[in-house]
């Protein structure tokens, strides 16, 4: 399986924000995006994940499963935004999710214990902490199988002890064969990374 970037130009509100991006990721590697705010790093993940159109270039995903008809299928997108209905328990958002992008991995209970929520999935989403919000959309990485991340600022929100336990995760991640993309301002602690900064000016 390899992740494929030929040439992608994209931005938002006719404004182009990042043009001529290459890169190919192969089992097990990550690239970490870095750049000034307002210079594409969002918009880049969010057009990979097919939230946005794709102005120019070619985006492939090689050798993947043929379930899956698209390269935004095969990702899992963690945002800025948590993607949980507040109204409904944590168990409820997830399994929701489970459902709805099917390919099963964790069970709820289990994707819980392992972002240090278990025994609260009974609490609707709106009363947690923003950690503990940020946490519970980090379990919806581990109810489903995708074998591309598409991080956008993960860490946000994390005390130290839960950014670690994050970093755990994504290095189990590619040490099974997955890719990960992340927008980031901090290191997350994934050795022999490739780098891609935005907003670079010759």
């Amino acid at each position: 399986m390899r992740l494929i970037a030929e040439k992608l130009s994209g931005g938002r509100g006719g404004e182009q924000l990042f043009s001529g991006i290459d890169f190919s990721l192969g089992p097990s590697e990550a690239l970490i995006v870095t750049g000034p705010n307002g210079s594409g790093k969002s918009t880049l993940l969010r057009t990979i994940a097919g939230l946005l159109p794709l102005d120019t270039g070619t985006l492939r995903l090689e050798g993947a499963n043929q379930n899956w008809t698209s390269v935004a299928a095969e990702c899992h997108y963690l945002g800025h935004l948590n993607a949980m209905k507040t109204a409904l328990t944590v168990a409820e958002n997830l399994q929701f999710w489970r459902r709805f992008l099917g390919e099963p991995r964790l069970p709820v209970d289990a994707a819980l214990d392992r972002v240090g929520l278990g025994g609260i999935g009974h609490l609707p989403f709106g009363y947690l902490s923003a950690g503990q919000r940020r946490r519970a959309a980090i379990a919806r990485l581990l109810v489903s199988h995708r074998p591309v991340w598409l991080l956008d600022e993960p860490t946000a929100g994390l005390d130290a002890r839960s950014d670690q336990e994050f970093v755990s995760l994504t290095r189990e991640h590619l040490a099974a064969g997955g890719i990960v993309l992340a927008a980031t301002h901090q290191a997350l602690g994934i050795e022999q990374a490739q780098v891609l900064v935005l907003g670079e000016v010759d």
